[in-house]
């Protein structure tokens, strides 16, 4: 399986097959992407099981921003203790990919997905200025994804 396969049927990991969040949590997500741009932006989704309840920003200090992300340790922190305060677990990570044709995970995605439980949300921004919004679950010991359905609510 080449690591830009998805997982094969008989293969998937047990998890949610979609991710609900809300038309204003979605557009904040975008607007961030879009605001980023030539740079990849970053943030952090808190809910409960496959339902976003709140977006995270962070900032990327990447070394490069314009080709990978790295959020800030504090805003990370930030997240997490504001997360812990609300109940709520972390359950998505998203960046962006400026210029980007399609939503899909890069090779650099897939090798630093650390946390198998999360959906990654990726933002493509295109030179057109169209957006482009997918889910995945990434692998990074099998190389592999599988995609999540995105459902605004």
């Amino acid at each position: 399986m080449s690591l830009f396969e998805p997982q094969r049927r008989g293969e998937r990991r047990e998890s949610a097959k979609s991710f609900v969040l809300t038309q204003a949590q979605m557009d904040e997500m975008v607007r961030q992407a879009r605001e980023a741009v030539p740079h990849e932006c970053c943030g952090v989704v808190g809910g409960v099981r496959n339902r976003a309840s709140t977006i995270y920003m962070t900032r990327n200090v990447a070394a490069n921003p314009a080709t990978t992300y790295e959020a800030a340790p504090e805003d990370l922190f930030a997240a997490q203790r504001a997360m812990r305060a609300r109940d709520e677990d972390l359950i998505a990570i998203y960046h962006s990919h400026p210029h980007a044709a399609d939503a899909v995970p890069s090779r650099t995605d897939v090798k630093l997905a650390f946390y198998p439980h999360a959906v990654y949300i990726i933002i493509a921004v295109k030179a057109d200025g169209d957006m482009c919004v997918r889910g995945f679950r990434l692998y990074a010991d099998t190389e592999t994804w599988e995609d999540v359905s995105l459902v605004i609510e």
